[in-house]
């Protein structure tokens, strides 16, 4: 596989994807294709680059000098590190630019937006006090993969926000959420060992795998909570979510839980894909 696609982390990508689906299908009549292709880069674009810069960082920091999970490209010297970091830059820029072309056909505020989210990608692992290294990481996820993600394209084709739409935001940043805690709870020894304080660090073993069930438990209960009768479509998942949950408690650790990150990524789009025409069909 091409380093760079290596680098990317497709297997993320889904908490990209799956909110702007989900946000234009609740748009109904007033989605526009064009506002919701800008939403749809402005989020992938954003992703990558948090992932190259979260490769550039940990990479010149040394916390993935024995990592378990997939290749890094400053770590494993693949790349170096002036160049993923030129990448993360590339990938921001191309983001800004679907951003303030989306800015410009619906709010200036989205420019606000769109600067906090790329600080914020940035400062994951970046700087001198990044705050993923202090467990907050899914925080930031939830609030930018989840809320923002979502409200932000519903608003960028609507002009409104509702309470609907927040509710909506909900299960996207909660199993945007999972794809990063399945990765900490694989990471956590290590992360440990570099004194990277992520929450699965913070809280211990036990507590971040309940936390990751929780997660998905959240996902569900809030899509029936929009009193949507066909949201009930998204239980068609409950299998793969059930799967998931016995693996990450059975103990799954190290290479083991590679495998989980993926199917974590498949879950949020199968769910997103699911909610979406449940949200088009009402």
């Amino acid at each position: 596989m091409n380093k760079w696609i290596l680098g990317a982390r497709p297997r993320t990508l889904p908490a990209a994807i799956a909110p702007v689906v989900v946000a234009t299908a609740l748009a109904g009549s007033d989605w526009n294709w064009f506002r919701a292709a800008l939403a749809l880069k402005v989020g992938v674009w954003l992703q990558i680059g948090v992932n190259y810069a979260n490769d550039y960082s940990d990479g010149v920091k040394g916390s993935d000098d024995n990592r378990i999970g997939p290749t890094r490209l400053v770590a494993s010297g693949l790349a170096t590190a002036a160049q993923v970091k030129r990448a993360a830059f590339i990938s921001f820029g191309i983001a800004s630019i679907a951003g303030i072309w989306l800015s410009l056909l619906s709010s200036p505020w989205l420019i606000v937006v769109g600067v906090a989210a790329i600080a914020a990608a940035w400062g994951y692992t970046g700087g001198k006090n990044p705050y993923g290294y202090s467990g907050l990481g899914e925080v930031s996820v939830f609030v930018f993969f989840g809320l923002t993600a979502t409200v932000g394209t519903f608003y960028a084709q609507t002009g409104r926000v509702t309470a609907l739409s927040l509710l909506c935001a909900i299960p996207m940043g909660a199993l945007s959420c999972a794809i990063l805690a399945v990765n900490n709870i694989r990471d956590r020894a290590q992360d440990e060992l570099v004194g990277k304080r992520t929450l699965a660090v913070r809280v211990g073993d036990s507590k971040a795998r309940k936390g990751f069930v929780a997660l998905l438990a959240i996902a569900h209960i809030s899509a029936l909570a929009t009193l949507v009768p066909s949201s009930l479509l998204t239980l068609a998942v409950l299998p793969l979510t059930i799967s998931l949950s016995r693996a990450v408690l059975s103990g799954a650790s190290g290479p083991n839980l590679i495998p989980l990150l993926g199917k974590t990524g498949k879950l949020q789009m199968f769910f997103g894909a699911l909610f979406a025409l449940a949200l088009a069909i009402q």
